[in-house]
């Protein structure tokens, strides 16, 4: 790899990482993922000799592709390169990631820009799943520079406004993978739920926390054992949601919830599966919203859920609050959700591995 790869290091969404066209990276996966680990410089908590950040929300990568299928425009492949373990891992989706891809792949030419905002509709393969990607295009450029804030990210910058279609029980067969509402693993009750990112759902006074920590507070040793807990909680979630031996995959995350203190839906902190997450993934939130829609689950016990077929559902994080619209059925069943990103591109040449 001495003429390196070429790539685009993007922030996406609250998250950040390297963008690469399929074509650029090697085709044999077990190569593909040896590059991307030196890439990124791990295992090292640190990351000093690569790309990341010392952070899994700094240690991502996008593959793009043209599609084949009708009515799609690219295939988006995320994969997480773990910081201090040898792993790259294809095991969940990223909905922070995946607001970058639209714009590059406009950049890349796979997709022809079309007037003021262009819309991409991308296949995520690690889900088997739809979203459509509005991004800001005027003069038939990507525009990254605009007034839309999210909350875990300075400044403001173009909207990019995602919708997801058809996304429950993307990894796990169905939206509650147990068929139960509600269920009971070392005798904590927890909501088992997949609507585009597995996660075990936990009310977080039930295992000691309030569900307001901030982020270091949830890595501090005063929390060691809270953390050993939700852990042996994970493990034995993961059969049950047919995912098999957990022990060395990234899924499910791990959801705390509380009553909402700033006027949302409810108030969530999120294991991924390990690190407590800064703010939320974007499906992690909207896995979580639904589970406040959920009649009988935990989240439902402290959510605050307006009323109508189509509700802003704001889950309340570390960060800020990322919001949700969610459309319901007449049986209350969820049949879209979408939410507003941000992107950004920070460099475009060539990585070297």
């Amino acid at each position: 790899m001495s003429d390196g790869m070429r790539c685009m290091w993007m922030r996406g969404g609250t998250s950040k990482g390297g963008y690469f066209l399929e074509s650029d990276l090697p085709a044999d996966t077990a190569a593909r993922d040896h590059a991307l680990l030196r890439i990124m410089g791990s295992p090292d908590a640190r990351q000093i000799d690569g790309m990341g950040g010392s952070d899994p929300l700094t240690s991502k990568v996008a593959i793009v592709s043209p599609s084949q299928r009708e009515g799609v425009d690219v295939e988006y492949l995320f994969l997480q390169v773990a910081v201090e373990e040898a792993l790259v891992s294809d095991q969940q989706n990223c909905g922070n990631i995946l607001a970058g891809v639209g714009p590059f792949a406009i950049e890349r030419g796979l997709v022809q820009p079309m007037g003021e905002e262009t819309r991409v509709t991308i296949f995520m393969r690690n889900t088997e799943q739809i979203a459509v990607a509005t991004v800001s295009t005027p003069g038939g450029q990507v525009r990254y520079d605009g007034d839309a804030a999210i909350d875990g990210v300075p400044g403001t910058h173009a909207p990019v406004p995602i919708e997801f279609r058809d996304t429950a029980g993307s990894t796990c067969g169905a939206l509650l993978p147990t068929g139960n509402a509600r269920d009971t693993i070392d005798g904590v009750e927890c909501t088992l739920i997949d609507n585009g990112m597995p996660c075990v759902v936990i009310k977080a006074q039930d295992v000691g926390a309030t569900g307001y920590e901030s982020r270091e507070e949830l890595e501090s040793d005063a929390l060691a054992g809270m953390r050993e807990r939700i852990e042996t909680i994970r493990l034995a979630a993961g059969p049950l949601m047919n995912l098999g031996d957990v022990s060395s995959k990234t899924v499910p995350k791990m959801t705390l919830v509380a009553p909402p203190q700033g006027g949302g839906c409810c108030a969530a902190r999120v294991f991924i599966p390990h690190r407590a997450h800064a703010s939320i993934g974007v499906l992690g939130a909207v896995t979580t919203a639904t589970a406040c829609l959920v009649e009988g689950s935990v989240a439902a016990d402290v959510a605050d859920v307006p009323t109508g077929t189509r509700k802003t559902l704001a889950i309340e994080h570390a960060s800020g609050e990322t919001s949700c619209v969610m459309e319901v059925d007449d049986a209350g069943e969820v049949v879209s959700s979408a939410l507003l990103r941000t992107a950004r591109k920070l460099m475009d040449g060539h990585v070297f591995a």
